[in-house]
């Protein structure tokens, strides 16, 4: 198992990023949150299969319909196994 923090950039507050990223993670099985940051980013702590992490990546990268995302990167962390579902968190 894999654990993974994904930061989303751009034109991704306001425009439902956070409920796409809860039902896109729910769709695939992975376990975690998604909140956002002061900057205007959007941060997902995710946990699960290594390729399902990735998959979920590749979604963000495009994002929801209203959203322009600019940028996005992934840090590999340390498994916790810490989350029993996955939540927006503020």
């Amino acid at each position: 198992m894999y654990r993974a923090e994904i930061f989303v950039n751009g034109l991704v507050q306001g425009v439902g990023f956070r409920y796409f990223v809860v039902r896109e993670a729910n769709r695939v099985g992975l376990k975690g949150f998604v909140k956002n940051l002061s900057g205007g980013e959007v941060l997902t702590v995710v946990e699960g299969e290594k390729y399902l992490i990735e998959e979920l990546y590749n979604t963000l990268r495009v994002g929801p319909r209203f959203a322009n995302v600019k940028n996005a990167a992934i840090k590999w962390t340390e498994f916790k196994n810490e989350f029993e579902i996955f939540e927006v968190r503020y």
